[in-house]
């Protein structure tokens, strides 16, 4: 399938301010792209691109005083299938785990896996280890947490989530992040675009989306604890420990979002086919 995906975000500095932007695909997607990818300015902004230490595409920008527009449209392909399921997939023993993989099992800003190792280990030290105890978790965070954007707060850390029983994604995304990694399962966090494609769209207004990747069987896999069920064209942005590894932007002085928009849409074959 084709995909039309792209964002426009506004921000308003009261002085000049470098910020740090994740608002490109991954460099894992870009072989994927039937459209340039390239992140505009309504502005005269210098902007220079970098890899981070998670692989993830990066820019550095310094923004005016005033409001500045980010944005870019593109399309993209996607196999149309949904998320892989392996259910016989295996957990590694740490002493098996990958040098770079090990960072995915401390706790992090936003994944205090301190305080949440005997509630891991009573509610799932008997499930199978492996896909099993993964999907176990999936399904006791998307039970316990009530989806609900007012309930968003950037200050929320995982164990704020259980005790809350509110969020938005990425709520359900440290949560179960937490938990595998409390349980030795190596998991990293995830954003990128979901539309509402091979499901019933909802009425919100399209937004990025949050889910994890867990290490099992030698391979990342994905899992989505919010919506507990295989999607399809998922295109990831950036992988990290949390959600400050991967925020759309980090800002270095006071800056305010003004203006926020997302577009996720399936491109229908009937349009395609005019275009030929």
């Amino acid at each position: 399938m084709r995909i039309r995906a792209g964002f426009s975000l506004t921000y308003e500095c009261s002085q000049p301010t470098p910020m740090l932007l994740v608002l490109e695909i991954h460099p894992s997607r870009r072989v994927d792209l039937l459209t340039e990818q390239v992140i505009g300015f309504d502005r005269p902004i210098e902007a220079r691109g970098y890899i981070d230490a998670f692989g993830n595409a990066c820019t550095r920008i310094e923004a005016p005083a005033g409001l500045t527009t980010i944005s870019t449209s593109f399309e993209i392909y996607d196999t149309g299938k949904s998320d892989v399921v392996l259910p016989n997939a295996v957990q590694h023993d740490i002493k098996e785990l990958p040098d770079e993989v090990l960072r995915f099992l401390l706790g992090s800003r936003y994944c205090d896996t301190d305080r949440l190792g005997d509630l891991a280990w009573a509610n799932f030290g008997n499930t199978t280890p492996g896909w099993t105890r993964v999907q176990a978790i999936c399904n006791f965070v998307h039970d316990h947490i009530a989806f609900d954007y007012q309930a968003a707060n950037p200050l929320r850390t995982a164990y704020g989530a259980f005790e809350d029983r509110a969020g938005v994604c990425r709520d359900f995304a440290h949560l179960a992040i937490s938990l595998c990694r409390c349980m030795n399962i190596p998991a990293r966090y995830c954003t990128g675009y979901l539309g509402d494609i091979g499901v019933p769209p909802v009425p919100d207004p399209m937004d990025f989306s949050a889910w994890f990747e867990a290490y099992l069987s030698g391979h990342w896999f994905t899992f989505d604890a919010r919506h507990n069920r295989p999607r399809i064209g998922r295109i990831l942005m950036a992988t990290g420990c949390d959600a400050t590894d991967v925020a759309l932007s980090t800002s270095f002085g006071s800056s305010r979002l003004a203006g926020f928009e997302v577009v996720t849409e399936e491109i229908p074959a009937e349009h395609l086919l005019a275009t030929l």
